[in-house]
């Protein structure tokens, strides 16, 4: 495992014990490319008001629940929108996100 992430250029970071994509930036978890069935499968009390994504507590997630940079889990992982499907760990969003928590990145 350790491998494939090294050939993909990726840290073998573990998404459940960050969770920091979750909890970067109210404007980062915005619909985009789903399609209206994709969204109908997000339960309403995760979406934001004007609909334009998903329902923020200050810059976190609604649907994330745990401590960032300890233990998380996503409320919705099976029917999460495509943008917290394209963060991959070790990216450069991923990245972004652990350094603004400050979480090591190497």
């Amino acid at each position: 495992m350790l491998a494939l992430a090294a050939a993909a250029g990726r840290l073998p970071f573990d998404c459940q014990s960050c969770g920091a994509c979750c909890s970067y930036s109210a404007d980062w978890p915005r619909f985009s490319t789903e399609d209206d069935a994709q969204l109908d499968r997000i339960p309403a009390k995760y979406v934001a008001v004007n609909e334009s994504g998903m329902r923020c507590d200050g810059v976190r997630c609604s649907a994330l629940s745990g401590e960032v940079g300890k233990s998380t889990a996503c409320g919705i992982y099976d029917v999460r929108p495509d943008v917290c499907r394209a963060c991959m760990p070790g990216d450069d969003d991923c990245l972004m996100a652990r350094r603004a928590h400050g979480l090591p990145t190497v």
